[in-house]
């Protein structure tokens, strides 16, 4: 890392104003140095990019979790408890779905027999 400073902005004979000696690496800024009655410390600039990156991160992690959690899936069937007698209640339970009619089995199919059905009178 090469660091290249700059002559002093503003210069204090008599005044005792601070003087401010900028510090940068190539094109970008990274700080100053701050001489005040004959103290120095060094104030590092605030990197608003890398603020931005991570501001970004943090939604783009917080959105991903928030669909996550949006996609579970949700149990098939609600609270299970004991009914009275000791019957098994389930609440907000749905009804469940209706399976296709079995298809018929291969010799049924080669007799072309056909289901026989009474009618009661």
């Amino acid at each position: 890392m090469t660091t290249a400073t700059r002559p002093p902005t503003t210069r204090s004979p008599a005044t005792e104003r601070p003087v401010f000696v900028p510090v940068r690496h190539g094109d970008r800024p990274v700080g100053a140095f701050v001489v005040d009655a004959g103290e120095t410390t060094f104030v590092p600039v605030v990197d608003v990019t890398l603020l931005a990156v991570i501001g970004l991160a943090t939604a783009a992690v917080t959105a991903a979790a928030v669909a996550l959690g949006a996609s579970r899936r949700r149990p098939a069937i609600g609270a299970v408890t004991m009914g009275p007698g000791g019957w098994v209640s389930l609440r907000n339970a749905a009804a469940p779905a209706l399976r296709p009619q079995a298809g018929r089995p291969w010799w049924a199919r080669l007799l072309r027999a056909h289901r026989l059905v009474v009618a009661h009178r």
